[in-house]
This record gives structure tokens, sequence and C-alpha cells, in this order.
């Protein structure tokens, strides 16, 4: 089996896959697109590091590869649904440079606290300006970490040991992993009143973007200072230099930007309390090698067929019996997506039970994709079909299964319970006469949904003039209302509508739709 590796890997990767017999590995680099087409067509793997955008030109070039390794977390050089559609395993190493990220962002924050590039910038001219860089302490602060999944628990063990107090955010934090690990759980906007340090550790997302903006920043304590090592975007740039010119923010560390390379133009680079680096969270000797030997353990196992790890896109399945499931596998992980963004609050219980012809499967991948789902939203591609319910677990979210022999409404059935600290969420999903997935029942409201692209979930009195108000609404807007379903119990009262559409709906037409008349709540999913 041949496996080519077009980004640079270190050494101990090759060694492994080099040292089996089956194997014959070429490290091509710097492929231009179309040379990557040509030569990619021979190869049952294909691994990579951040350089190669393998796009579904290149996949569909690809006639004999089988699994596509990732050395490092993010895929967004990976057509996943390319993949997916022709059958490639797309594998990733989520937790090979945690530690190193953890390091940078104490580093970071080190630096920010006693001025040390200012400093040393200073000193090597010539000057000794003791006074002028005058620092704080750490002893006693409180450290703001929002994202607390493997680099923000790591970066909390090293604040505790400074002896910072550490609030922690995170959807999906449970109280009780929280006091196990003796920080607090706050939310968001409590976390950045109270906090004297701020730190994010979330995956880039839609709902993550901007997630620290001109609002946020406004909460914060005056002389408040500011982290981001995880991924550009997550922070407003350009309210952040406005925050600082201010003085509402004291001093920032990044390692990540909205654009890279920085522009040699940026506001950033003018800012004396600023810390600038070039992105090298993961840019040490260990956490290289690390993802290095783990893409290769995981192409390695799963083209000699022992086991697949870290799998993006796949459950490891028999063929014939993924074949029967797949469907039921696209379903429950729409199922999952859809109702975490429907969800309101913390995260507690997970309850999945299934009903019909299915419940005579093996279940576990059905629930494993459920489960990526739910957790998907929120944590990107550090969640995967392998690793999504141990996640859930690491967070003190309950996940329960079970099937049901019964006869119900439908012939075969999938119903996600989400308990919150809020609430308690029941949706349920089937599959339609040519194998689509369909959302069914939202709490006690039967609909016919399609999980699909953009959708609004409103919820509303069952009064004349609904459907009207909403289609003038959006046409003015220029938003095309591709379908539209409706559920209700009695005649006037409570109702769930849904709207699949077309385009995106901006937070001012977010808000014109909540002040239309007979309209309780609106909620946008994106799948």
């Amino acid at each position: 089996m041949k496996i080519l590796v077009s980004d640079p890997l270190s050494e101990e990767g090759l060694k492994i896959l080099r040292e089996v017999k089956e194997f014959e590995v070429d490290v091509i680099t710097d492929l231009k697109p179309e040379a990557l087409k040509e030569k990619v067509k021979d190869y049952e793997a294909l691994v990579v590091r951040s350089a190669t955008k393998v796009t579904r030109d290149v996949i569909d070039a690809a006639l004999k590869l089988k699994v596509i390794g990732r050395a490092g977390v993010g895929l967004d050089n990976v057509d996943l649904e390319a993949a997916t559609q022709k059958g490639i395993i797309v594998m990733n190493t989520p937790a090979g440079n945690t530690i190193s990220t953890a390091e940078h962002t104490m580093s970071m924050i080190m630096a920010l606290s006693r001025n040390i590039p200012q400093a040393n910038a200073s000193t090597k001219k010539g000057e000794w300006k003791r006074s002028k860089f005058m620092g704080v302490e750490l002893y006693g602060k409180a450290l703001g970490i929002a994202g607390f999944g493997r680099i923000g628990k790591e970066v909390a063990k090293r604040a505790l040991s400074f002896g910072m107090k550490v609030l922690a955010y995170d959807p999906f934090l449970s109280r009780e992993v929280a006091e196990e690990l003796g920080v607090e759980m706050a939310e968001l906007k409590e976390l950045l009143a109270k906090s004297d340090y701020i730190t994010v550790h979330t995956p880039l997302t839609e709902e993550t973007k901007h997630m620290i903006s001109t609002e946020e920043f406004a909460l914060m304590k005056k002389g408040v200072r500011v982290v981001n090592c995880a991924r550009g975007g997550i922070i407003d740039e350009a309210a952040l230099v406005e925050a600082i010119k201010e003085g509402r923010v004291a001093a920032a560390a990044l390692d990540v930007f909205e654009k890279e390379p920085l522009s040699a133009d940026s506001e950033l680079l003018k800012l004396d309390n600023v810390i600038i680096t070039p992105h090298l969270g993961a840019s040490t000797e260990e956490a290289q090698v690390n993802v290095a030997i783990e893409v290769a353990e995981i192409v390695r196992d799963a083209l000699l067929g022992r086991g697949i790890r870290n799998a993006a896109n796949y459950p490891c399945l028999e063929a014939e019996v993924y074949k029967f499931l797949q469907s039921y596998i696209v379903l429950a992980e729409k199922l999952g997506m859809f109702s975490a963004q429907l969800a309101e609050g913390r995260f507690q219980e997970l309850k999945i039970s299934y009903s019909g012809d299915i419940t005579k499967q093996d279940l576990s991948p059905l629930t494993m994709s459920l489960v990526k789902g739910v957790l998907s939203p929120i944590l990107k591609e550090t969640v995967n079909f392998i690793n999504a319910v141990s996640l859930a677990k690491e967070r003190g979210i309950r996940v329960q299964e079970s099937k049901s022999s019964r006869e119900e409404e439908f012939v075969n059935l999938i119903q996600l319970e989400i308990k919150t600290d809020k609430e308690v969420l029941r949706v349920a999903g089937t599959l339609s006469p040519n194998k689509q997935p369909r959302i069914v029942k939202i709490d006690e409201y039967y609909v016919e949904v399609s999980p699909l692209g953009e959708m609004l979930v409103i919820q509303n009195w069952d009064r004349p003039g609904i459907i009207g108000n909403l289609g003038t609404l959006l046409g003015k807007h220029k938003i095309n209302i591709a379908a539209m379903t409706f559920g209700r119990q009695t005649e006037g009262g409570k109702a769930t509508t849904v709207l699949n559409i077309d385009s995106p709906v901006s937070t001012d037409i977010l808000d014109k739709i909540k002040k239309l008349e007979n309209i309780l709540a609106v909620k946008v999913i994106r799948l």
C-alpha cells in the first residue's frame, strides 16, 4: 500500500510508517494543486499538515485513496463532505499540541504581567528603565478561561499552581467537573466582569466568531489583560484595539489573527502593550513529534484493519452494516446538531432512545454520531465519532441509551431528550421514504422538517397572519423560504413553526422577526 506524505513530517512519524513492510512511503512536499491531483491517483493514504489543500478536485482524482491523515487539529484544508461521499476516512490529531499550546498561553500571561518583551527590547537598546516596566503578580488574580476543553484544562492547572483563581466558561462544563478541578464555573458575562486575565480556548465557529467584541469589552474590569492562543477571529481585533486605546484593556497577547500572516500595517503592531507571536502555539519540538507519531499510528492502524481512531467523518463499521446504517448515522448527527442549537442552558444529560427495526443492530455508532452532533456546534473539529461520548463524559454530561420494542408512530425512530439546567428538550427524527433525514417532533409538537442549511425555529401563538407576516418580512429582505412546517396541539394555542431558508438571517432581521405580532421566540439553526 502506497502512502503519500505531502507536507513536512517529523522523522519519528515517518519511521513508524516505513517500518511496516506492506507500506511504500513517499514524501513529496510543495506539490501544486494540479501536480497533487495527478500524483494522488496511485496512493491508498495521504498524510498532510496545513499547507496541502485537499479539495474536492483532489479527492475526485484519488482513485485508490482510503485514508487522509491530518497531523494537527484543524480540518479546514480538507473537504470533509467530498471525502465522506467517496468513502474516504479522514482522521486528525486533536491531542498532540495540547501541552504546547497551554504552555504558550501561560508564557503569554507571564510576559504580559512583567512586560518582558518590552523590557528586553529596551534594555538591548542600551536603556535601563526599571520604573517604566513595573509589573503585576499573578498570585491572587482571577483568570477567566473561555472554552474548557483539553487545552483550557491544562491552562487552568498551571494557573492554579501560581495561586490564581480560575473561572471557566464552557456550555458543556458541568458544576461537578468544575468543582473536581478546583475552578469556578461561570457564565460568559460573569467571567468577563470578574476576571483580571481572560484567555480564549474555543474552536472558531459561526457562534464563536467575535465572541469577544465591543459589548464584551465593555463588561470587563478596567485594566484586564487578554490572551488569544486559540483561533484568530474569536476576538474582534478592531474592538480590541479600541478597548486598549480607551484604557479598558491594559494589555493583550495574541498568537493567532483574523488574517495570517498579520499585515504589516495592522494597528495591533503599533501598540506597545500588545505582545505578538506568529502562530507559535503548536511550535515546539515535542508537539511536532507528537502529532507526527499520532498521525502515523492512526493511518497505519486504519490501513492494516486494526481499528479507526480520531475519525472526523466515520464511525468504525463493517461495510455491510455501514451500508444499512449510513442514513441513520446521518440522521443521528443532524438530530444532535439541531437539538443542541435549540436547547437553552448547560447540558447535563442526553437520553437517546431507539425504536423499530434498527434496534436489531448495534446502535453504538448511532449514539456516537448523535453525541458528536450535539457537541459539534461548540467543539467543532476537536470532536469526532470516536471521542464524542468520552468528551461528553469529561464535561459531566451523562449519556443514556435505550431501545424500545413497543410500536411507535414511525417504523424507525430516534428520540433525543436533552436535560439542561434550564429545561428539558425532546426532539425525534426518522427517515423519509427516500432515506432522507427528517425531524418529526419537537417537544409535544409534530412537524415535518428537513434538517438542512439555514433554518428558523419559531415559537408562536397559532393566530391568523403568522405566515403572511413572516413571508412579507423575509421577502422584503430578499430571503427565500424553501420550506415551512407548523406544529400545534390546539387551535389558537402555542405552536412551533420551522422554516428552511435559502440565505442567512442577520441579527437585525432576527430582531424584526421577534417583534412581529404573536411571535414568542426565534432561534437560528445552522446545519
